[in-house]
C-alpha cells in the first residue's frame, strides 16, 4: 500500500512517499481502507521536529474516516462496508481522562497515523461517520471537532444565552462557532480577515471584530456585550492571546484552553479568574464517548464541517504548506 512516514534525515523533504506492507487486523482490530485524511496545527508541529529528528518512520495525522475493510477475530461491531472514522486517542474510551492515554495518540510519538491507504485499529477505537457526511467531511471531525464539543459543550455547558468568543476561522473556531449556532448561543469571531469574517457571519457569528483594525479586541468584546464580556472563551492562541482572553471572559465564565499557535511564552496574569469567579477549562481532544455523542449532534442538526480546500494523495506536502500559510478557512483535507 502507498503511506507517508516523517523522514528526520531528508532535510526539506520530511514528508516521504513509500510503499510498505498492507497491515493485518489482529484479535479485536478492524483495518479500515482510508478514503481522507485531516490536518491540524498538531501536524505541522510534528512535521517541524520530525526535521529535527524526532518522529522518524512515523505514519503522520491524526484524523482519518473510511471503510472497514476486513475485521479481526473477536469484532461483532463492525462489518466490512462500515462507514467509520477513527479516534484521536486510540485508548480513551470513556470517562475521565489519563496520562496513559497520550502514547495512544495517533500520529503522535509511539503511534502511526492515517496518511495511508489502509490502517489497523481495535475496534473500540472507532465511530461510526454520521450518515449525513461524506468521507471528507467525516475526515475532518477527530481532532478539531471533538476538541470544541468537549471542551465547549461537554464541560463548559455552552447552551442557548451563552456568548462564546472565537479566535479565528480554523477548524476548531469553526466547529465552535457551528455547535454555537446550533445551540442558540451568540458568538462573536475575531480574525484578521474582513472576508473570513463575512464568512463567519454566514455560519451564524453576531459581533465581528477585526483584530488588526482593532488591535485592542478584548475592549471591543466588551463593549459588544455591554459590559459582560463572553461566557466562554476558544483560547486558540496562547501567550500571544491569553491576556486578552482574560479580559474579555464575563463573571462565571469559561475560559476553554486548548491552543498554544503563538508559542509557548511568559505566563498570563491569573488574578481576575478569581475576582470574576471565571473558570480554564484544559482540553486535549477527547474521548470516543465524546465522539459519539457529537457524531449524534451533528446529525439532529444536519451540521456540515467547513472544508477549505482538497489535496490528493500525492499533494500532501502541498496541504502542509497550505496549513502552514494560515490562509485557509475551516479544514485541509487529503483524499486517498
Amino acid at each position: 500500500m502507498k503511506a507517508y512516514h516523517l523522514n528526520g534525515h531528508a532535510g526539506a523533504g520530511r514528508l516521504v512517499r513509500t510503499d510498505v506492507v498492507k497491515p493485518e487486523p489482529g484479535r479485536g482490530e478492524v483495518r479500515i481502507r482510508v478514503e481522507a485524511a485531516s490536518l491540524n496545527y498538531r501536524d505541522l508541529l510534528i512535521l517541524d521536529r520530525a526535521g529535527e529528528g524526532g518522529f522518524d518512520g512515523r505514519i503522520p495525522l491524526s484524523d482519518g474516516a473510511g471503510i472497514v475493510d476486513v475485521v479481526g477475530s473477536d469484532v461483532a461491531q463492525w462489518r466490512p462496508g462500515d462507514r467509520v472514522a477513527a479516534s484521536f486517542f486510540r485508548d480513551w474510551i470513556s470517562g475521565p481522562f489519563k496520562a496513559s492515554y497520550v502514547p495512544s495518540s495517533l500520529g503522535g510519538s509511539t503511534m502511526d497515523g492515517t496518511l495511508a491507504e489502509y490502517v489497523v485499529l481495535p475496534a473500540t477505537a472507532l465511530v461510526a461517520a454520521p450518515a449525513h457526511l461524506t468521507s471528507i467531511e467525516a475526515a475532518t471531525l477527530p481532532c478539531a471537532a471533538v476538541t470544541a464539543w468537549h471542551g465547549l459543550v461537554t464541560r463548559g455547558g455552552m447552551g442557548k444565552g451563552a456568548t462564546l468568543l472565537v479566535q479565528g476561522t480554523g477548524g476548531v473556531a469553526l466547529f465552535g462557532l457551528q455547535f454555537a449556532a446550533a445551540l442558540g448561543a451568540r458568538a462573536i469571531v475575531i480574525s484578521s480577515s474582513d472576508e473570513k469574517l463575512a464568512r463567519a457571519r454566514a455560519l451564524g457569528a453576531s459581533i465581528l471584530i477585526n483584530y488588526r483594525d482593532t488591535p485592542d479586541w478584548d475592549v471591543a468584546v466588551m463593549t459588544a456585550t455591554d459590559g459582560e464580556g463572553a461566557s466562554h472563551v476558544l483560547e486558540l492562541g496562547g501567550p500571544g492571546t491569553y491576556d486578552r482572553s482574560l479580559r474579555s471572559v464575563a463573571s462565571g465564565g469559561k475560559i476553554v484552553q486548548i491552543g498554544v499557535l503563538t508559542g509557548f511564552g511568559p505566563k498570563p496574569d491569573l488574578a481576575r479568574l478569581q475576582w470574576e469567579n471565571a473558570d480554564i477549562i484544559g482540553v486535549t481532544v477527547g474521548s470516543v464517548e465524546h465522539f459519539t455523542a457529537m457524531n449524534r449532534f451533528l446529525t439532529d442538526h444536519t451540521i456540515h464541517p467547513i472544508v477549505d480546500r482538497v489535496y490528493d494523495f500525492d499533494d500532501a506536502p502541498e496541504a502542509f504548506a497550505h496549513l502552514r500559510s494560515g490562509s485557509h478557512f475551516g479544514k485541509i483535507v487529503v483524499r486517498l
